[in-house]
């Protein structure tokens, strides 16, 4: 009976160190957090089922005098998208001890003669360029070894999705209007989110029932998506295969497809409850509903959601003795699900979803190439998100949307341009309603569209340089430079328009990873400077109002 089975153990020699944490919550997922590492144990870790909002199965470890873009670090990051840990500990003998894998709590495997148990990857990073190196080296890795490599360096398509535009109260008609004033403005996938399937007018019902309300959708999917190829567009849908509504046909004829135990009132979440992936019957059913859905409307794109953790953990599949495997088994089971979609449709294009960014890990990534970022789509909020995720994530795996002021999330507005520069540091899309929008926010997202097609190229392969902290200060600055240096994109928002104290605004920016040896023409500025001046020197920064923002394009001249 196996308690634990870590991934990893590793020693660093002495001395003084911090320790980097990806800390959050809904809507404010992976903030980064330093601090000194205390005596003892030092834990982060995820008992929810998934790599959940609150941790992320990442660890940096940093030198004292580690920073953004100097000293060493050492970066530690589960391939693993279940409850997980990851523990930092002082020796007597001084030195640092670092493990972690599955999480141990609960956890017990039974293992019969001739079987195996495999543990989840590990990727160990160290840099002696400070948390920049460290993110630039995973992020080569991540593209390289782990992204499905059809589409690692593939252009992303320009989505548009349905959700805050009409949540439930849709019909085809309203759809049909959505898709062409989309396509009009050079988007290329509409997704349509949730409330298309079974008794689901609200979450209270119809999770599980993989069949095409008719009585809301006229004609079913099938004219949607039909809706979609006369305009020239990919048709993609919204699924949350994982869950079960109560109020469901599927919990009506298999109750004992939850993960909850009879005679004990289950949690609720979201009015919902997740289904037993440990069970095979349970997988082979979703596969099949789903997959059936996929080729009857010409599906090429999913967003696959799952908004609650898991907190029955209890299959009635399996006896009492083995209820430690529960937890795992089922991270397997949504890997088993997620594969087999994909051998049977290998064009098929997948973003994951956890009620946002609670499950974004390199372990999902090795199937949905993008994540949504966050349920929080505020132009301003987005630069802390974005900001931390970028620590171990490449900005290509950030799903990152245009979405409608006042914000759905914050009530915050925002600058449209702002929001579309923001958005252009990922995949980019739009999460709001067209056929409302006017003649000259139309033109604005056109401009978007064009400008993202001239930059997606660095999103995908470019290196990575934060110039700026949102945590820390009143700008947000990034740099995207071609592996070549010939060529470099640069984002900037300013927060509070506030005059100027000290120089702890920030008044000029150095940039970095140019050829100090080139000359750079810089478009909006209409010069050209050497790349030593804009290493050493920089550039002021743009006088803004609240939440301006401003793009620079380099060119190295010939």
């Amino acid at each position: 009976m196996l308690k634990r089975a870590y991934s990893f153990r590793a020693e660093l020699a002495n001395g003084e160190y911090k320790l980097l944490r990806l800390a959050g919550r809904w809507g404010q997922e992976r903030i980064p957090e330093i601090a000194p590492i205390a005596h003892g144990v030092t834990r982060i870790h995820s008992l929810r089922g998934s790599s959940s909002h609150q941790t992320n199965p990442f660890m940096g470890i940093l030198r004292e005098d580690c920073g953004e873009q100097s000293g060493e670090c050492y970066g530690i990051q589960l391939v693993y998208s279940g409850s997980f840990a990851l523990t930092a500990e002082w020796s007597k003998h001084g030195a640092l001890t670092l493990q972690g894998g599955i999480n141990e709590t609960s956890f017990c495997w039974e293992l019969r003669g001739g079987e195996s148990f495999v543990t989840p990857q590990v990727l160990l990073t160290y840099s002696n360029a400070g948390m920049g190196g460290m993110s630039r080296s995973v992020h080569d890795f991540l593209r390289e070894r782990i992204i499905n490599p059809a589409y690692a360096f593939k252009r992303r398509p320009v989505v548009i999705n349905n959700w805050e535009a009409t949540y439930f109260d849709f019909d085809n008609e309203k759809l049909c209007a959505i898709i062409t004033a989309a396509a009009n403005l050079g988007i290329d996938t509409f997704v349509l989110d949730d409330g298309w399937f079974g008794n689901r007018t609200n979450d209270f019902a119809g999770l599980g029932d993989w069949v095409v309300n008719e009585e809301k959708l006229k004609g079913g999917l099938k004219k949607v998506s039909a809706c979609c190829k006369e305009h020239g567009m990919k048709f993609g849908l919204w699924f949350e295969p994982e869950m079960v509504n109560e109020d469901s046909e599927l919990f009506r004829a298999h109750p004992d497809w939850a993960l909850c135990k009879e005679g004990v009132e289950p949690m609720r979440s979201r009015q919902q409850l997740v289904l037993d992936f440990t069970r095979k019957e349970v997988v082979d059913y979703i596969f099949g509903a789903v997959s059936k859905i996929i080729k009857e409307n010409d599906i090429s794109y999913i967003k696959w959601d799952m908004n609650r953790y898991v907190s029955e953990c209890y299959s009635a599949s399996l006896p009492y003795h083995r209820q430690g495997e529960v937890m795992h088994r089922y991270i397997l089971g949504v890997y088993d699900l997620a594969q087999r979609l994909l051998d049977e449709s290998p064009d098929l294009f997948i973003e994951g979803c956890a009620g946002g960014g609670g499950r974004f890990d390199a372990g999902m990534l090795y199937y949905f190439p993008q994540i949504w970022t966050s349920d929080d789509s505020d132009g301003y909020e987005r630069t802390k998100i974005q900001w931390g995720t970028s620590l171990c994530y490449p900005l290509s795996s950030m799903s990152c949307h245009v979405s409608v002021c006042p914000n759905h999330q914050t009530g915050r507005t925002v600058p449209f341009d702002t929001r579309g520069r923001i958005a252009s540091l990922g995949a980019f899309g739009y999460e709001l309603d067209v056929t409302k929008m006017t003649d000259e926010e139309k033109e604005s997202v056109k401009a978007q569209i064009e400008a993202y097609k001239r930059t997606d190229r660095l999103i995908l392969s470019g290196e990575l340089y934060r110039l700026s902290n949102p945590l820390e200060s009143n700008y947000f600055c990034m740099l995207v430079v071609s592996k070549d240096k010939s060529e470099a994109y640069v984002v900037g928002e300013r927060g509070l328009c506030i005059p100027y104290a000290s120089d702890k605004f920030y008044p000029r920016i150095r940039l970095q990873g140019l050829d100090h040896n080139a000359f750079y023409e810089i478009e909006e500025l209409k010069t050209v400077l050497s790349g030593g001046a804009l290493l050493g020197a920089g550039l002021p920064l743009p006088q803004t109002g609240d939440f301006g923002s401003w793009e620079w394009h380099l060119k190295k001249v010939k």
